[in-house]
């Protein structure tokens, strides 16, 4: 490490490939930790869990016993066993007995994007409420056709403020929190949708996953889907390693440069021979876009029936992870199964991963890494985070004596939250030494008794 160090020093080191280095050796030592615990306040399974995208520091759970609860993970509530022991207690709780509480499951719960003062819960009972944080008071409230599994707000939106929703009903509805109405209602799959997730390159774009086994790309600008992934499109054959595209591209571009000369000559004598050599050229131009056209038409899957009933898996579809720079879609099925997509090419990228034993009742929660190197999956009562290019088991987490039902990765504490139906909230964190423990005690002592005052009673 202090090798690594000097490197950067002296300017060996790229300053962002010693960050990523210090990252990726942090997350390889993950452990469950044992200096913060969070002491959950839900007396069902764990649904649903997320960290403010502003902050870093509000986690926001969602229970089966109807409840919500939010709880600080920079500041400890309490300190046990001679100080080395943080306890985070909840800040805010929601459940039953609140009158605008929820009556059924709670089974998403997200953090509005900008600001934490809002946040927006789905339940069993039909109804997504958008509450607001300091009062824990409903702002309003949107009653859908079923059970809502998922919901899920854009982080890159500047232009509107919707809130997607996959039910057990076959319909996307988007409720616009402006305007307290649907916006949009987003036809296409043939059963419930248990997982939507906005695009992180465009806010336009959002995917949704059913239990039809099929993931739609919608553009809510436009009616209808203009994608449907399917399994049996693969990545393999069609594009060529870089390095081979690389000298390919220079190879066509020394041979257009070389033959340029030639080809000016040969269209000039056409010219003068056929005396209508342009004419010619453009039609044949014209007829070549015609059919360009055309083969887009052809294309498009809401004009085929074949493409249009394309599947992604062979069962439901139970989670959707997109990585930070929106290139690859990570889905995950009730036929146990993780697929990485190519986003651009809509192709199944073919990494193999290992034999993992999924959930097939619920929707599931993944979680990724900032640099996309790690994914983490919950396997029933383990966690495994595979890498997410080779698809290799390159940590296993077992803690939970339930299965395991969401996890969220805290980018600023690089620290992993688990929730299960056990019912409890576990932390994993980077290995820290018992020196680290009694530095970061000591100065948290200082610092209190720098606060206090001398004055005589």
């Amino acid at each position: 490490m202090w090798k690594q160090v000097r490197e950067r020093e002296t300017g060996v080191i790229n300053p962002k490939l010693f960050a990523n280095r210090v990252k990726s050796n942090r997350n390889s030592s993950l452990q469950l930790s044992n200096y913060k615990e969070i002491v959950s306040a839900h007396r069902g399974a764990i649904n649903s869990l997320q960290v403010d995208l502003t902050e870093g520091r509000y986690l926001l759970s969602a229970g089966a016993d109807a409840s919500v609860a939010v709880y600080d993970v920079q500041r400890a509530t309490e300190y046990v066993a001679s100080g080395l022991v943080a306890k985070h207690k909840n800040i805010l709780l929601v459940d039953k007995q609140h009158e605008h509480g929820h009556k059924y499951a709670v089974s998403s719960a997200i953090w509005y994007p900008v600001d934490t003062g809002l946040f927006v819960t789905g339940s069993y009972d039909h109804f997504i409420n958008v509450w607001d944080t300091n009062t824990t008071q409903v702002v309003m409230n949107f009653k859908m056709p079923g059970k809502v599994y998922k919901t899920a707000m854009s982080t890159l939106s500047t232009s509107h403020m919707l809130i997607a929703a996959g039910t057990e009903d076959v319909q996307v509805r988007l409720c616009d929190i402006a305007s307290g109405a649907f916006s949009h209602t987003l036809s296409g799959h043939r059963d419930g949708v248990m997982a939507v997730e906005w695009s992180t390159s465009s806010e336009w774009v959002l995917l949704t996953g059913g239990c039809d086994g099929a993931i739609r790309f919608w553009d809510i600008r436009r009616a209808g889907c203009f994608s449907v992934l399917n399994q049996s499109n693969t990545q393999l054959g069609r594009r060529s390693p870089l390095l081979q595209r690389v000298i390919t591209n220079k190879a066509s571009t020394s041979k257009s440069s070389s033959v340029g000369t030639s080809s000016k000559s040969r269209t000039a004598q056409g010219k003068h021979v056929n005396g209508n050599g342009s004419k010619h050229s453009s039609i044949t131009k014209k007829n070549f876009s015609q059919e360009k056209a055309s083969a887009g038409k052809r294309l498009h899957p809401g004009l085929i029936s074949s493409q249009d009933r394309s599947t992604a898996h062979y069962g439901a579809v139970i989670g959707l992870k997109m990585t930070s720079d929106g290139l690859y879609l990570l889905s995950a099925g009730s036929d146990s199964r993780l697929k990485l997509w190519d986003v651009e090419s809509c192709c199944n990228t073919l990494v193999n991963f290992d034999i993992v034993r999924l959930q097939t009742s619920k929707t599931m929660q993944l979680a990724v890494s900032p640099d996309s190197d790690l994914v983490f999956v919950p396997c029933m009562s383990t966690v495994k985070a595979f890498s997410m290019w080779s698809g290799q088991t390159m940590l296993s987490f077992r803690s939970h004596y339930d299965n395991v039902n969401s996890c969220w990765y805290n980018e600023q504490d690089q620290e992993l939250y688990t929730g299960g139906g056990d019912r409890q909230i576990l932390v994993w964190s980077p290995f820290r030494s018992n020196f680290e423990h009694e530095d970061e005690w000591n100065s948290k002592q200082q610092g209190i008794a720098l606060d206090q005052d001398n004055w005589s009673d």
